[in-house]
């Protein structure tokens, strides 16, 4: 499959940015794909059914408070892209890093925090066994 390919998505994250086309480039440098962009909307995907969308924060518009508070975006990274590499991008671009680290759950994560503050968690299956 294309990565433009369309398809009727079943689930999606919008998530406002301050600028679009830097959250854009962050996403990219983590392993996303741009599907599409215009000035205030870039759609990315990581994987088939795994669509991000960014939208500009529409002008006047102020969002007070972390963002996301209480949530994270999970995506498997069971693919080319291992958690390590992912974790060791998004500290080289000055994100903020957690991990990667085995979990009582049979995984193994990293969460990284995108240039406004939204955590993303990056999962992939545990070669440790937790009792």
């Amino acid at each position: 499959m294309h990565s433009d390919e369309p398809y009727l998505m079943p689930s999606y994250v919008k998530l406002l940015v301050a600028d679009a086309e830097r959250s854009a480039s962050f996403y990219e440098l983590l392993g996303f794909q741009r599907v599409h962009h215009d000035p205030v909307f870039v759609h990315l995907r990581w994987a088939r059914y795994a669509d991000l969308f960014l939208v500009a924060t529409p002008p006047g518009v102020s969002l007070a408070g972390q963002r996301g508070l209480g949530v994270i975006v999970c995506f498997s990274a069971t693919g080319d892209l291992g958690i390590e590499t992912i974790a060791a991008r998004a500290t080289a671009a000055g994100a903020a890093v957690d991990g990667p680290r085995d979990q009582p759950w049979h995984t193994r994560e990293v969460v990284v925090s995108d240039p406004d503050g939204y955590r993303l968690c990056f999962v992939e299956p545990s070669t440790a066994f937790h009792a």
